[in-house]
């Protein structure tokens, strides 16, 4: 039998050889053009789509953990969903140009990620951050969690094997078989790993911020979810039972406690009783806080990812058969209410508040004992209150009138499609964002003068430097950018680095505004059906779009449509981005 020490000694020499081996591999796929990085994603994303409920049985079967049904989704959400929001993401050679600053950002990877995947959502993230990591040109190496190795690694070898059918050099997708402690430790110390990108506990978190690298690392959510008095009572119980119920709550980012208005409090209990959920008695409520939740604050493994009535029967507590949901009212937040921790299945606290300043103030509890940075969903039709919300919670993802499991993560919201999701400095991560392949990125700039020293100083011409009279001083030549974006692609292509040049686009739109107002088709009136066309004409000839989001660009450009804006469209930042890299926009009045 082998001792644990020899374990140990196995997963350290593994997570060295698989660090060497995509470190060698990491030097040739950096010099992947777009099309051929593109290729492999492609050909990877299909064959995980194509065995997502193989990988997700393996995953359930291995872990216990969740509902096979649901992890089917994630797997496709994945593979497909995530897939098709990288797949024209520009991340070789030339990004961005920025010709009235004259500045050109240049991709350049990141290196060699070490991923760190956990058992509650094992084959999913795994996918997820293999595409992530190879359409930003880095090698990866997956540190799989002890109770999930065989479906993790399946995963792997699945995708690593369509990815070299397509080119991809041997060794950018590894992965451990032998996971210990030790290990893991090893592959995010070792010299040839660039970036962590670590999913897990608190614990395996900080140890990733503690390896002297790089680190995306993403621990516990915690979410509250509030029904505000305004709110439609009866979908935000819906959308709170399927968040919760997804996967049997293995998610972070599903909800874990409810705060509701006063007023609508004994609408809200009735709805949820409907829809599956059960009122435990405050003994249940002890009986179960005394079995679920660990003397380290932590939810038991042997409970987590289960069914509620699994749950109950391990309990000892008596429920009816079609139990969905187990809530328990709480009075408080903290170490004296075991259940108001997340709880990583379906149990949730239940609070009653008497206006939106009192659940303010909830919410902030609840995020503050393990959820900082993370997620949080309001269910109102007041916009004042939900900017409120948005203004004050200490949450990166506070996600409207949508489970926060599904809104989170991209499905249902127009945020980044993602299965890392950054805290922030409040849950000290280092980027609040859904994590994509632009975070494995080193961007470039190319900065040319545009001034001289001279006249960029504030000074009269007898205090110029050197007593030289500023408007003496000989000026640079005009900053010519479609010469220069042509000397650049010229110098790309003998790299094999160059595709298709984005358009460069005239100066963006203003900052956008206020995203508080509620959306309408009529704001979207602005989609022009015709061919891109700059001219001014035809920008004269339409009226500009009032709200620009980046599904809007995605859309026209699957049409080969235009889309107009003018001094006072929004544009959402992703937006501008995607318009710019690829000439959508027309410039009406601008």
């Amino acid at each position: 039998m082998e001792s644990p020490r020899d374990r140990d000694l196995a997963s350290i020499r593994e997570a060295r050889d698989a660090a060497r081996h995509a470190r060698a591999a990491q030097d040739r796929l950096a010099e992947f053009s777009q099309s051929h990085i593109d290729t492999i994603v492609q050909q990877m994303a299909e064959a995980a789509a194509a065995e997502a409920e193989s990988l997700a049985t393996l995953a359930v079967d291995e872990t216990g953990y969740g509902v096979r049904t649901d992890k089917i989704q994630k797997n496709l959400f994945a593979a497909r969903r995530v897939y098709a929001f990288i797949k024209d993401m520009q991340t070789v050679g030339v990004v961005r140009r920025v010709p009235e600053r004259g500045v050109l950002e240049i991709a350049e990877p990141f290196g060699v990620v070490a991923a760190i995947v956990p058992s509650t959502n094992p084959t999913s993230t795994a996918i997820y951050k293999i595409l992530i990591a190879i359409k930003a040109r880095c090698a990866i190496v997956l540190s799989p969690h002890p109770a999930a190795v065989t479906c993790i690694t399946t995963t792997a070898q699945l995708m690593a094997r369509a990815g070299m059918a397509a080119g991809l050099p041997d060794g950018a997708v590894g992965w451990m078989r032998t996971v210990t402690l030790e290990g893991t430790q090893e592959l995010m110390k070792h010299r040839d790993i660039a970036v962590i990108l670590a999913t897990g506990g608190m614990g395996l978190v900080r140890a990733a911020y503690s390896a002297g690298k790089p680190a995306y690392g993403v621990g516990p959510g915690n979410a509250p979810a509030y029904i505000e008095r305004s709110a439609d009572v009866g979908k935000a119980v819906r959308d709170i039972v399927t968040g919760k119920t997804f996967d049997n709550g293995v998610l972070c980012s599903s909800e874990n406690s409810v705060v509701v208005d006063r007023a609508v409090a004994d609408e809200a209990k009735r709805r949820f009783q409907s829809s599956g959920a059960h009122f435990l008695s405050p003994e249940d409520t002890d009986r179960l806080a005394n079995a679920l939740v660990t003397s380290q604050r932590l939810p038991n493994p042997e409970l987590v990812g289960q069914s509620a009535t699994a749950i109950a029967s391990k309990v000892g507590l008596e429920v009816p058969s079609d139990t969905r949901v187990l809530i328990a009212e709480l009075e408080g937040v903290g170490r004296t209410y075991p259940l108001s921790i997340e709880k990583l299945c379906p149990v949730l606290s239940f609070y009653v508040v008497d206006d939106w300043r009192a659940a303010c103030e909830r919410c902030k509890e609840i995020l503050r004992y393990g959820g900082m940075g993370h997620t949080m969903s309001i269910h109102s039709r007041d916009d004042t209150v939900i900017l409120e919300f948005g203004l004050r919670k200490p949450a990166s993802r506070i996600v409207v009138n949508t489970p926060t499991t599904h809104g989170s993560i991209g499905l249902t919201t127009g945020l980044d499609p993602a299965m890392t999701l950054g805290c922030g400095g409040f849950g000290g991560n280092i980027t609040s964002d859904n994590i994509s392949p632009r975070h494995l990125l080193n961007i470039k700039r190319l900065a040319y003068e545009i001034k001289t020293v001279e006249a960029s100083m504030t000074r009269d011409d007898h205090d110029s430097p050197g007593g030289v009279s500023a408007g003496a001083v000989e000026r640079p030549q005009a900053f010519d950018s479609e010469t220069l974006s042509g000397r650049i692609d010229a110098f790309l292509s003998t790299r094999r680095l160059t595709q298709p040049s984005p358009p460069i686009s005239p100066p963006a739109a203003p900052p956008y505004g206020s995203l508080v107002a509620p959306m309408t088709p009529a704001m979207h009136t602005g989609l022009s059906p015709a061919p891109p066309d700059t001219s001014h004409a035809a920008a004269a000839a339409a009226s500009p779009a009032e709200f620009v989001c980046e599904d809007d660009v995605r859309q026209a450009m699957r049409e080969t449509r235009s889309i107009v804006i003018g001094e006072k469209t929004i544009v959402t930042p992703a937006a501008r981005d995607l318009a710019e890299q690829h000439g959508v926009f027309i410039y009406n009045g601008l």
